[in-house]
């Protein structure tokens, strides 16, 4: 999707709730699939939003990505699969589009 779709996408859908990607979700995933890399992004727009999570095994906090959206499905991809990972704004206020590996995300990896 280009810029100026993703824009209008945006537009149509001001004022809906967010979604917000699920990093626990993310975890519980990660640490099932025992993988050392991951990436996360928006589904619909994944070349403007994502960015390695997961890399070498461990968490990662540097990379870019924008992970929260009215309209594009916030997604894990693990092993070239991805997967729809994302809760309702309204049931992680603390979360937004910035969070990055929060407290109880980093405790499912133990």
């Amino acid at each position: 999707m280009d810029a100026m779709d993703a824009f209008a996408m945006g537009m149509l859908t001001r004022g809906n709730e967010l979604m917000v990607f699920d990093w626990d979700e993310a975890a519980k995933l990660i640490k099932e699939s025992g993988v050392k890399e991951a990436s996360a992004g928006l589904c619909e727009d994944w070349e403007w939003t994502a960015g390695e999570i997961f890399t070498n095994g461990k968490p990662n906090m540097s990379d870019y990505t924008f992970l929260a959206s009215t309209w594009a499905i916030p997604q894990i991809e693990i092993e070239g699969k991805r997967i729809d990972c994302y809760k309702m704004e309204l049931e992680v206020p603390d979360w937004d589009a910035k969070t990055k590996w929060p407290e109880s995300a980093l405790k499912l990896l133990v």
